[in-house]
């Protein structure tokens, strides 16, 4: 059976290479999913538009308007304190976690992938984040993908092909297959620039160090 899949696609770098790697691996994609879940920029969702034209994706966009609003914290993302600087692996990195936001994620794109007649959905979480966001670890990516085929009746498998890679092998794989990284943003800050210090900058610019690819990332500093 031919493949029939809805990946989750937040914009990011991770995501837009999943995207091109699926389409690269015969999985049929007619649509990506993204989420305004209350973010404190737009700008990974403009990038999420522009990815997906350039991929002939359509993108469809789940407001969740109340959800940033409703996460009580110090949750950086969403408006709660300063987005920390740093590595990524950095305890201060640890603001940045949006409490339950995969699992409810997950949950409404296995819901448009079976009223589409999709059967999988598929997440772009890797290596690099299982230190600090608990629901981009195996555990959690097992389990849910557990709860979702059940859920639908043996419908929809959850993937995620980068599970175990690094942020470095998958800039190599994007540069594989021209995927267009340098549409996507992973600046939790959200200038005009991506700020070259925040966690997902430093990650960022390391992989394609690691990977030895010309970045064309512009950085502030």
């Amino acid at each position: 059976m031919t493949p029939t899949t809805l990946p989750l696609l937040s914009g990011g770098l991770d995501s837009c290479v999943m995207l091109a790697h699926l389409l690269d691996a015969g999985h049929v994609i007619r649509t990506a999913i993204a989420f305004d879940y209350g973010q404190s920029h737009r700008i990974e969702l403009r990038r999420a538009t522009l990815i997906a034209e350039r991929l002939g994706i359509t993108l469809y966009t789940q407001r969740l308007d109340d959800y940033g609003a409703m996460i009580h914290g110090e949750c950086a993302l969403t408006g709660h304190g300063a987005i920390p600087d740093g590595h990524y692996t950095d305890e201060t990195m640890k603001k940045t976690i949006v409490p339950m936001r995969n699992p409810m994620m997950l949950i409404m794109a296995a819901a448009l992938a079976m009223q589409r007649g999709i059967n999988s959905i598929a997440i772009a979480v890797h290596a690099g984040d299982h230190t600090i966001y608990p629901d981009c670890r195996p555990e959690f990516i097992g389990a849910m993908g557990q709860a979702i085929y059940h859920a639908s009746d043996g419908r929809i498998a959850l993937l995620a092909p980068f599970l175990n890679m690094t942020k470095s092998e998958i800039v190599a794989r994007g540069h594989q297959l021209g995927a267009p990284m340098h549409l996507s943003w992973s600046c939790y800050k959200g200038g005009k620039k991506h700020c070259g210090t925040c966690g997902t900058c430093v990650e960022r610019r390391e992989a394609f160090n690691l990977a030895g690819i010309n970045d064309e990332t512009e950085y502030e500093a």
